[in-house]
C-alpha cells in the first residue's frame, strides 16, 4: 500500500508564494492600435462590390473571396448589417438574388441592433 501524499502546512504555503505579481510587458503604441482596413482586404472587396449600382450575388462574392456560401451570408448579416449598420437590401432578379448597399440611413431595425450591441 502507498501512503497518501502529505500536504504542506498553511504556514509553508504562504512562504512559497510570490509576494508580488510580475510586471506587465509594455507594448509599443503601434501594436495597440487597430490595423486600418485597406482596399485589398476581403471585407473591403465585398463592401465595394455591394456599393456598385449593379450589386452582387452570393456566387460573385464567393468567387471574389474564396469563402463558402454560408460564410458570405454570415458576413452580410453579422458584419454589414449589424456591426457596420449599413442599409443592405436584396432583390430577386433573373440572375438570382442580388444584394446591394443603399445610400442613406440604415434600416430602423439595424439601428436598434447597433444600439443594443454598444
Amino acid at each position: 500500500m502507498t501512503k497518501p501524499k502529505s500536504r504542506p502546512k498553511a504556514e509553508t504555503r504562504s512562504v512559497v508564494r510570490k509576494a508580488t505579481k510580475p510586471a506587465a510587458r509594455k507594448r509599443p503604441a503601434a501594436a495597440l492600435s487597430k490595423p486600418k482596413a485597406g482596399s485589398d482586404t476581403k471585407h473591403a472587396r465585398i463592401i465595394a462590390m455591394l456599393r456598385t449600382p449593379a450589386g452582387a450575388t452570393i456566387a460573385s462574392l464567393v468567387t471574389a473571396t474564396e469563402w463558402q456560401q454560408h460564410s458570405v451570408r454570415g458576413f452580410l448579416a453579422g458584419t454589414v448589417r449589424k456591426k457596420l449598420g449599413l442599409n443592405l437590401v436584396s432583390e430577386q432578379t433573373d440572375k438570382g438574388r442580388v444584394y446591394r448597399i443603399m445610400d442613406g440611413k440604415a434600416s430602423p431595425a439595424a439601428l436598434d441592433r447597433a444600439k443594443q450591441a454598444a
